[in-house]
């Protein structure tokens, strides 16, 4: 029988989570037999040299998600896929649209990665607070819509009035021996040498959504009473204000962001505590890899993704949203206890292979007509 191909759709692959979920989607189809492209609207991004050699990547040279619609509308009717998964929600519009044009019969699959509603309520973007009324025109049009998360479906079906019955919630693919092992690999950083005060870490975009603010200021809250030191890897629009932040408050001397790195798994094992501070998510990869990985966890009861990833894995200590005071003393409280993390429950339910398996079945549930939305 000749291999299915699957095409996956993304702006670019720049260094989210969305994409380096996609990366890992990418791989464990590939071993599962199946032939996939990764079709950008810009071949560029920090995973781009991650790709699997035996994945082809199609640049569609467009610009902006836009301006791709009739260069993706031309792939579908050149190749025809039996399958195009898409996964965020802009581009996801774009698919809908290249999808019903091209007239193919490709099965067309969206993924939600994050919490529609907080999008909406926290950016100031004119493109985040239209977007649900273009979802609610053309997700049903899709043939599969994917949550990363129940919270996240939960939200879908509240906002765009999709049927909870139509949403498939598979949890992304964030585990896998390449976390595992570069876990285990040196850290090259001075904070990290022996007798050095404890580092407490977060990963993530520096955008507004992250609030390393509060983190900021909590961490100078907790630093007046133990010695410890705060990294942050990642890259954004935030870092100015973040520096400016650290020199109103006293701590720049024990305060770093080093920018984006591709392998923060091996940071995630050697940090005495890992802190997510976000006002919202969707599914946190960096939350489920950070547990994988050994660490003690903190983070904020946001919507939605850390309560049900607790659920599931154990060893995480929520704190309410944007309260400084709380997560100070949970930090405080963390860095204090000698104990090591304690992982309750298995992470499997977000290892490659679970959450490919579950991918596959919906890919054979597609193209044998089996699924219905």
């Amino acid at each position: 029988m000749k291999k299915r191909t699957i095409a996956f759709f993304l702006p670019s692959v720049q260094g989210g989570g969305a994409e380096r979920i996609t990366i890992n989607l990418i791989d464990g189809l590939l071993g599962k037999g199946y032939n996939v492209d990764l079709v950008l609207v810009d071949a560029k991004g920090s995973y781009l040299n991650q790709v699997h050699k035996d994945c082809r990547i199609i640049d569609l040279k467009a610009g902006r998600v836009a301006a791709s619609l009739f260069k993706l509308k031309k792939y579908l009717q050149s190749v025809k896929p039996n399958v195009m998964i898409s996964g965020l929600n802009h581009a996801n519009v774009i698919a809908i649209l290249a999808h019903k044009f091209a007239q193919v019969p490709t099965r067309l699959v969206v993924i939600e990665h994050n919490n529609l509603s907080q999008t909406v309520i926290h950016s100031r973007t004119i493109r985040a607070r239209i977007i649900p009324h273009f979802m609610r025109v053309f997700y049903p049009k899709a043939d599969a819509i994917v949550a990363v998360s129940q919270g996240v479906a939960d939200d879908l079906n509240k906002i765009i009035k999709i049927p909870k019955e139509n949403i498939k919630v598979i949890y992304n693919p964030i585990i896998n021996d390449h976390v595992l092992i570069s876990s285990g690999k040196p850290v090259d950083h001075e904070w990290f040498n022996e007798n050095c005060p404890p580092v407490i870490l977060s990963v993530g975009r520096l955008n507004k959504q992250k609030d390393y603010g509060t983190l900021l200021k909590a961490f100078s809250i907790v630093r007046k009473d133990i010695d410890c030191r705060l990294l942050i890897l990642g890259e954004g629009e935030e870092r100015g204000t973040l520096e400016k932040l650290a020199k109103e408050l006293g701590i720049e001397d024990d305060f770093s962001m080093p920018g984006f790195t591709a392998n923060p798994y091996q940071y995630m094992s050697k940090a005495k505590l890992f802190v997510l501070s976000s006002i919202y998510e969707g599914l946190p990869t960096v939350l489920v890899e950070a547990i994988a990985c050994g660490a003690k966890v903190i983070s904020t009861d946001c919507p939605s993704g850390p309560r049900e990833i607790n659920e599931i894995c154990g060893g995480c200590t929520l704190v309410p949203v944007g309260d400084v005071y709380l997560l100070a003393k949970a930090i405080k409280e963390a860095l204090e206890n000698v104990e090591k993390a304690n992982i309750t429950a298995s992470v499997e339910p977000f290892t490659l292979d679970y959450s490919v398996t579950k991918y596959a079945e919906l890919i054979e549930q597609l193209c044998n007509n089996r699924f219905v939305n």
